[in-house]
């Protein structure tokens, strides 16, 4: 136990010496943010996100030269009515000189009519990748509405539809973050029903955030960084560094309530609270480090974010918490809210959480069975989970741009679903063009054109689709092109070859997300299983708590399921059901929630444990245990909850799929799992829970010699 020894020793030391614990957080904060200040983030890049033969086929086609350019189109329609020809040949026409005169415009192509006959569609391409500024194009479309008021032309493609999601991304985010901070803020106002003690909390996370983003610069070089890893961290960082200083204040409260002085409360709560800070992060470190798992980019970069903010916020807790403490003495309690001061210090600990415990602990096995129950059936609809890449129908309907581009997918198959062969060798473009003929002709797929490198050896022959990606029909078309469609064209030739393109890359991205999600799982659990096993000395504890996360995961798993792919609730969250999960989606809740589930459970059997190293029979020490924590771990998730709900109503179905998931499982943990499934497992265990140490009486455990509360 050296490292609980070193952290109470760290606690200790920051009472004795509160301005240098202080001053040494204060100026570590600096740095941190200077750092972040003066170095730039090293983001992800597209190359970063292949995997499979679609990864492979990506990196032939970038070596070959062949990259299909970013491009830009002018969709023109009837406004209204049948489309007059004549005046949408005239529209189209002058469009494609007006974007010919665009600086950001490579070339331009002939307008091109839709099968139907409704529309017409100018392509441009573009110069300068994703970074380009498309906003003349988008000019040059409103001043052709203008002068052809009896047409519909809109104008999207590549550039514009990435840089108007990324904008909703940011507004939704800036939104979720200015709406998080004061809900915590009053949520811990009533909490503590003191200004000062209620801040400090928001205080401690706020400058724990701030300091994991200035770190992340310099880390950045050895592990890119994607976009939305600061909100992650905003996301984890609020929630474990408003449940440690929580865990910490409310503990030290109590204590003085019992009649200790400042100083002794200060240094039980860092030897009781303060060790269960300690084993909590440790659960949530491992648990996000259990993301590096996935080996996937976007993980490791969530992950290191997340076990970063986690460990600076645990840091935090065994340093600035005791100084400022120390040093503000009494007024840590003030300014005192007028009459809610006095309503919640009449409030009995464990008031209404005692009245649920008792029928649980006194019918222990028929509460674990319809506990049980319940949980099982908010997890059925799980088994039936389907993961899906992201795609135009899980991008707010609101955003003309996205719009747009369904109606040219519509319209224009060849700009839709594609899959891309390419192939390398001595006859590369008859062999891709063998290809195209053989696909085409086995009913999945329609050409949509071959292309050759300058120097002939490599070939690049694409087909288009009308299943979407991510769909069972895609992954079936996708599949029989790889197993026989393709190797049927060139066999006998030795041509190297790969499928890539949008609809195999989406394949490919949902297999490698299903093995993550198993890897993520068997690991995280196992490290949970081991270090619950080391900390309390037991294995059939190590298990109940294993058990317990999985059933935690199971209903917000089978509640996401419900909601994002079978549709419940679309009208009141104002999205559209695509029929499946984003595939990152799954494994990141599951990390998430195992760590953050850790960090309730990890507190309240620790309170228990100080019981029943006390010496109070089993059943009496459960009760105490959950009746003492019940407010703190209440108050925790309600924080969390608010927080998380905000992202539920983002514009972005996985922002939403977040938000709903996260919600829900803190919501299920707090409440049935905690007060129901764990007391009663507990009292049914008995003594089976808890190992020979911590059964004996006189302990020289802090607790021990502390009076407990008569109920």
């Amino acid at each position: 136990m050296a490292r609980i020894g070193a952290a109470q020793r760290l606690g200790r030391w920051s009472a004795g010496h509160p301005w240098r614990a202080v001053g040494v957080w204060a100026l570590m904060v600096v740095i941190a943010v200077g750092l972040g200040s003066a170095m730039s983030t090293h983001q992800t890049k597209d190359a970063d996100y292949r995997v499979g033969q679609s990864g492979r086929a990506s990196a032939m086609i970038a070596a070959a030269g062949l990259d299909a350019p970013d491009q830009e189109f002018v969709l023109i329609g009837s406004a209204r009515g049948a489309l007059d020809k004549a005046v949408a040949e005239r529209a189209a026409s002058d469009v494609r000189a007006r974007l010919a005169t665009q600086p950001v415009v490579a070339s331009v192509a002939p307008p091109v009519p839709s099968k139907d006959g409704t529309a017409l569609l100018v392509a441009a391409t573009v110069r300068g990748g994703h970074d380009a500024d498309v906003s003349g194009i988008a000019q040059v479309a409103k001043s052709a509405r203008t002068a052809y008021p009896g047409l519909r032309i809109d104008e999207a493609g590549d550039v514009s539809v990435n840089k108007a999601v990324n904008d909703r991304v940011g507004k939704d985010l800036g939104s979720a973050e200015l709406i998080s901070l004061p809900i915590t803020l009053v949520i811990m106002v009533i909490v503590f029903a003191a200004l000062i003690a209620a801040g400090l909390p928001v205080v401690l996370a706020i400058t724990s955030v701030f300091a994991t983003m200035g770190l992340m610069a310099p880390i950045s070089l050895i592990i890119p960084m994607e976009s939305t890893v600061s909100s992650m961290i905003l996301l984890i960082g609020m929630a474990v560094g408003v449940d440690y200083s929580l865990f910490y204040l409310k503990r030290e409260r109590a204590e003085r309530d019992k009649g200790a002085t400042r100083a002794d409360a200060i240094r039980i709560a860092g030897e009781t609270s303060g060790h269960s800070i300690v084993v909590s992060g440790l659960a949530v470190a491992i648990s996000m480090g259990g993301l590096y798992a996935a080996r996937d980019t976007t993980f490791d970069s969530l992950g290191t974010g997340a076990l970063l903010v986690v460990v600076i916020a645990v840091l935090g807790s065994l340093t600035v918490l005791p100084a400022m403490l120390t040093l503000l003495g009494k007024w840590v309690d003030r300014p005192r809210i007028p009459l809610w001061w006095r309503v919640s210090r009449r409030i009995p600990t464990g008031a209404v959480s005692g009245r649920l415990l008792r029928p649980v602990l006194r019918r222990p096995t028929v509460a674990l069975l319809g506990g049980g129950a319940l949980m099982v059936a908010l997890a059925a609809p799980a088994l039936g989970m389907h993961l899906q890449t992201d795609s135009l129908e899980a991008l707010p309907h609101s955003i003309t741009q996205v719009r747009t581009m369904q109606q040219i997918q519509a319209k224009y198959p060849s700009h839709g679903n594609l899959a891309r062969v390419v192939v390398t060798g001595a006859n590369a473009s008859g062999t891709a063009q063998a290809v195209e003929r053989r696909a085409v002709s086995s009913g999945d797929w329609s050409p949509a054109g071959v292309v050759v490198s300058a120097d002939r050896r490599t070939a690049v022959a694409t087909v288009a689709t009308s299943a979407a990606p991510g769909s069972a029909r895609a992954g079936e078309q996708v599949t029989r092109l790889r197993d026989t469609v393709v190797p049927s064209a060139i066999r006998p030739s030795s041509a190297r070859w790969a499928v890539g393109g949008d609809v195999a890359q989406s394949y490919d991205t949902i297999q490698h997300a299903n093995t993550a999600l198993w890897r993520v799982l068997i690991v995280v659990l196992g490290l949970v299983l081991v270090m619950m096993g080391v900390v309390f000395r037991n294995v059939v504890l190590a298990l109940l708590t294993t058990v317990l996360n999985l059933v935690s995961v199971g209903a917000a798993f089978g509640v996401v399921t419900l909601v994002f792919q079978h549709g419940w609730g679309a009208g009141p969250l104002d999205f559209h059901s695509t029929g499946g999960i984003i595939t990152w989606i799954p494994t990141f809740l599951l990390a998430v929630l195992t760590g953050l589930s850790m960090d309730y459970h990890v507190f309240v059997l620790s309170r228990v444990r100080e019981h029943v190293r006390a010496g109070m029979p089993i059943r009496l020490a459960v009760r105490m245990g959950l009746e003492q924590t019940a407010g703190v771990v209440t108050s925790a998730a309600v924080v969390m909850v608010s927080v998380f709900s905000v992202f539920a109503f983002s514009g972005l179905v996985e922002m939403k799929e977040i938000g709903v998931g996260l919600s829900v499982a803190i919501l299920v943990d707090a409440t049935i799992v905690r007060l129901v499934l764990l007391p009663a497992a507990l009292s049914l265990l008995g003594e089976r829970a808890w190992s020979r140490g911590d059964r004996r009486t006189g302990q020289r455990d802090p607790a021990a010699a502390t009076p407990v509360l008569a109920r």
